[in-house]
Order: C-alpha cells, then structure tokens, then sequence
C-alpha cells in the first residue's frame, strides 16, 4: 500500500511523505498499547520505512524533473539555432504552418527575408570566431527590433528571417528600412574590434506570392536579389515579376 502510495505520487513528494506518516504513524503508536511484545518490532521498522520510501518518492521526483527538463531542451534545441537563440528553420516552418496554415487563413504573414552585407570579409579578415560573435550581436540586436508577437530566425550563415503579422506594404517598408538601419550600425566585439557590415531587405507576403515556406522564400530571395543589385543596403517588397525572376534565378537554397 505504501509502495503504491510513492510510486502513484512521486511527482509531489512532500504529499506523498504526508500520506505514508498519515497511514503507518498511527500504526507505530498503536503497538505501544497492543498487548502483544511481537509487535514492538514494527515501532523501529515502520519509522525506517517512512524514511526511505520518502526519500524514494523524492528521488523518482528528481528523476522526472531531469527527463522533463532534457525533452524540453531536446525541443528547443530542435527549432532554435545554437549560435544566437533564434529560430532555425524547423522552428520557422513550424511558426509559419501554425500561423497560417492553409490558404483559406482569415489573415496573412509577411515573410521579411534579411541578408548581411559584407559578412564574408569579417570572417576572412577576422577569423570565424569574430564572426559567430557579429552573428550574435546581429541577433540580439534583431531580436530587439521585432514586435513581440513576430518570430525572428536564423536560417543559415548570415540569413535571417522575421516573420511579420504586419502586411500593410508601408508599414512593411518602414519595417524594412529600419531594420537596414539599424542592424548596419557599427558593432563592437569583446576583443575590441569595431567592425561594420551592411543589411539588404526583401520581403514576400502570403498569400499574395504564395501559401507556403518555399514560395515565400522564392519571393523574398528575388526581392532581396534586386536589393542587392541597386546598391545594396535596401529593403524592396516582392512583386509578381520578382517572383517570376526568383524561380528562374535560384540564388538561395529554400526550406525543405
């Protein structure tokens, strides 16, 4: 009876220590005043008892919250990227497909598809641990510049994604263009370096260049691509031509 009373509920141990005293204390007592020598046995044994099946009870509660605790870091390693702490592309893809769902959703998502520029010569001239520390930097400062209800990823080297509720195209393009601003701004790493890079913009909305990660990405990535041939440091909307252009260039490996 005890030992269900443990195992039934680890996952609170201090009831279960209250429930084993509240059945077999009275028992320890009882023996004092029960005529029989025999049972003074069961006044040391029961005491013990209580002990180690609470400490039992504690231990198997140590045991679930471990297993718990690994599932949740499991889950969050699988849909998070390891360098910054955003998203990574599983986790995007699992936002969008819960966000949107399917093309007959009430509303739409902006897809604002984010490249650095310049990136490249910071690893060459810095080494790669400066540029997982810029990386960094980029996230966290990207991570500040979103809404609370926008989902910011990293989807591999120096890409990021948000994906934005917001789909008024001025808004967007204000969005766009502050972000170029300010993730361009210079950044000062630990080693005291003082590097600059650039941000190129392009942005696709579902379901107007499609109802899926890969149409959107297809967008994003022709918009981002006439970004960076005008200059660079620009945020461009996605239009049907630049998804027409977008299928034909392919620069960017898409979701999968």
């Amino acid at each position: 009876m005890v030992g269900g009373i443990c195992f039934r509920n680890f996952g609170a141990p201090r009831m279960a220590g209250v429930m084993i005293g509240l059945t077999l204390g009275p028992c320890c007592f009882a023996t004092l005043f029960a005529g029989e020598p025999i049972m003074l046995i069961t006044f040391m044994q029961i005491p013990l008892y209580l002990f180690s099946m609470t400490v039992a009870a504690y231990k198997l509660n140590g045991m679930l919250i471990s297993t718990m605790r690994a599932e949740r870091e499991n889950a969050f390693h699988a849909r998070h990227d390891m360098l910054t702490g955003l998203s990574n592309r599983a986790g995007l893809t699992r936002a969008f497909e819960t966000r949107f769902g399917s093309a007959s959703a009430p509303h739409g998502l902006a897809l604002i598809y984010l490249d650095l520029d310049g990136f490249k010569s910071v690893n060459d001239t810095h080494g790669h641990p400066a540029g997982d520390a810029l990386l960094q930097l980029v996230a966290e400062r990207l991570r500040g510049l979103v809404r609370s209800s926008d989902l910011a990823a990293r989807i591999g080297g120096d890409e990021f994604v948000v994906l934005s509720e917001q789909t008024e195209r001025v808004q967007l393009q204000r969005i766009g263009e502050r972000l170029v601003a300010e993730i361009s701004e210079p950044y000062e790493l630990d080693s005291g370096h003082r590097l600059h890079i650039g941000a190129s913009v392009g942005i696709a909305l579902a379901p107007e260049h499609g109802t899926d990660m890969n149409a959107l990405m297809v967008a994003a990535d022709a918009a981002l691509y006439q970004a960076k041939s005008r200059g660079k440091s620009l945020c461009v909307i996605a239009s049907q031509r630049a998804v027409i252009d977008g299928q034909g260039a392919g620069n960017r490996p898409l979701l999968h």
